[in-house]
């Protein structure tokens, strides 16, 4: 059986606001919601949301030590200092460093790239990388997608003349590293209009604040600009305001004409159709990450920064290896881990999952413990060994913040860091039974019933006979989808299967709809609720709620109703 869930109708405030949009647009009433929901209330903001183009994006210069950070690159650059371009070894950080390098290799050639290794180093700046920038004579370091809480490494650099340019996204602590600037939008003291940006989308801002100064086309730019779509989807940052316009950009170039590197992955891959951020999201961002899992973060750079496609194949070949590796370890942690919690009874009535074995695989707990959610909906933390200590990943529910969690645990912890849905930490290996203890007595004591339901929020309740192609035209016009823009979820009540149901796949239901009218049906699919088969057999009438996406099979496109939940 699946995890009941609970169904949310989402409330709109301004109902004047859909009936002027509905006429001023000449679209019907439920897709004017939509854009009310969505904070769209004008014409205007209309014509902005489903036409977004380069004139949207913000001057660079507002962003808080741009204007540092660009006179000190012209600076490096100007007097021939080794220039090295350090970030993260996941895909912002390694489509970040793939973006800076590749474009400022076109002005200057005196740089470098670094990627520190995940299990020597770790996330972030290490000292590793800087002892590697002053052993071989570089005296700047652009660091991307990290850096905004490394004060001890930031000074440990300058101690040995290196200065840094910190572009990062993540929240600062109550202190900021003393570099010759730091990017961030999320700085208290920064007023960039926008601060929502991809690690990968702070490092583009300050190219585009090179190009200003330095003169240069920034149509040059733009080449690259389908990295920081790849980011900003692997990345699941809000896809609204200005993250809107770069993915709206980006999948274009990313479909039309594709660094190589990417279009290797693609090829490898035979994508034929137009790709989505949800492609980006399961195909191209899983291939990028697993070479910072499996081997090293510097092989996804390597491929990506590639600028001619026979030099791709070898790259996109290993990368591939890599993913096939990591979804093998992820399948068989994970069937180990919900063996471990069907095996012990002290599982069954807790509000939180803290799992430990030494010998899982550091690389895919983070994807473990997102998988186990599906299973038991419950703040969940995987921990394995790592070195001489005990790693871990959490993932969260919707409501709980389970960076605050660990944070009441920190006593117990070497190191963590993270955010409300997602948290990384280090502990002693002595210290596993006290921390489950007291995470599961935090959770408890905090944790409400709502957030251990799953919620399905959907957009607006809707007869399938609204479903034109008129409305679906419109639509998809509102994809890029993802976090702040999903993909709409409606609600239709009373409807039956014509008779074809059927189990696929082993746990999955396939079925034609219908409401009222016999002659108008949708294909529908409704993943993992196979269980739901013997009723929807009985033609027993059934609530649905559902995205609607196309469906192409043997080139012929039709639309398909993907089934979130049912409710009899």
């Amino acid at each position: 059986m699946g995890i009941n869930k609970r169904w949310v109708i989402q409330e709109v405030d301004d109902i004047e606001a859909i009936e002027r949009l509905s006429k001023e647009l000449n679209i019907n009433k439920t897709l004017a919601r939509l854009l009310v929901l969505r904070g769209i209330n004008t014409f205007d903001e209309a014509k902005k949301f489903f036409r977004p183009d380069a004139s949207h994006l913000h001057d660079p210069f507002l962003m808080a030590d741009m204007d540092k950070a660009v006179n000190r690159l012209l600076d490096a650059i100007e007097t021939g200092e080794k220039i090295l371009i350090y970030g993260d070894y996941d895909v912002d950080g390694t489509t970040s460093v793939a973006l800076v390098y590749s474009f400022l290799k076109n002005y200057y050639s005196n740089l470098a790239y670094y990627i520190p290794d995940r299990y020597k180093e770790g996330y972030g700046i290490s000292f590793d990388g800087i002892d590697y920038a002053n052993a071989n004579g570089y005296s700047l370091i652009i660091a991307l997608d990290c850096g905004i809480k490394s004060i001890d490494k930031v000074e440990y650099a300058t101690q040995r003349n290196i200065d840094f340019i910190i572009c990062d996204h993540h929240l600062p602590g109550d202190e900021i590293p003393k570099a010759v600037a730091v990017l961030d939008p999320k700085r208290v003291d920064c007023a960039y209009p926008f601060d929502e940006l991809s690690g990968c989308g702070i490092g583009f801002k300050l190219m585009q604040g090179y190009c200003i100064k330095a003169g240069v086309d920034i149509e040059n730019l733009f080449k690259y600009i389908d990295l920081v779509a790849v980011s900003i989807a692997a990345d699941i940052v809000p896809i609204v305001g200005e993250n809107r316009t770069l993915a709206c950009m980006g999948l274009n170039k990313l479909n039309t004409n594709p660094l190589p590197g990417l279009k290797a992955i693609i090829e490898f891959n035979k994508i034929s159709r137009e790709l989505t951020i949800s492609d980006v999201v399961f195909i191209i961002g899983p291939r990028i990450n697993a070479a910072g899992r499996i081997e090293s973060g510097s092989r996804a750079v390597d491929l990506l920064i590639s600028d001619h496609a026979d030099s791709t194949v070898l790259p996109s070949a290993d990368i591939n290896d890599n993913n096939t590796t990591r979804r093998d370890l992820d399948r068989s942690i994970t069937q180990s881990a919900l063996d471990m919690i069907v095996s012990n009874d002290a599982y069954t009535n807790r509000r939180s999952t803290v799992l430990y074995s030494p010998d899982w695989h550091k690389g895919v707990i983070g994807i473990v413990a997102s998988r186990l959610i599906e299973s038991y909906y419950r703040p969940t933390i995987v921990l394995t060994k790592s070195g001489e200590h005990v790693a871990g990943s959490a993932r969260s529910v919707k409501g709980f913040d389970v960076y605050e969690a660990i944070l009441s645990c920190s006593d117990l912890l070497i190191q963590f860091g993270g955010h409300k849905f997602a948290a990384g930490l280090t502990m002693e290996e002595s210290n596993v039974d006290a921390f489950i203890q007291r995470f599961e007595e935090v959770v408890a004591a905090t944790i409400t019933e709502e957030s251990l339901t799953p919620e399905v929020e959907i957009d607006a309740e809707i007869d399938l006979d609204e479903i034109t192609p008129k409305f679906y035209d419109v639509l998809k016009q509102f994809a890029p989808f993802g976090p702040g823009n999903m993909n709409p979820v409606f609600l239709t009540r009373g409807v039956r299967d014509r008779g074809y149901g059927r189990i696929v796949g082993s746990t999955h239901l396939k079925m034609d709809v219908q409401q009222d009218n016999p002659n108008l049906f949708f294909n529908a699919i409704a993943f993992g609720q196979g269980h739901y088969a013997e009723n929807v057999a009985k033609k027993i009438p059934f609530d649905i709620c559902y995205s609607i996406e196309p469906n192409e099979w043997n080139g012929k496109v039709t639309l398909q109703l993907n089934i979130k939940d049912i409710a009899f």
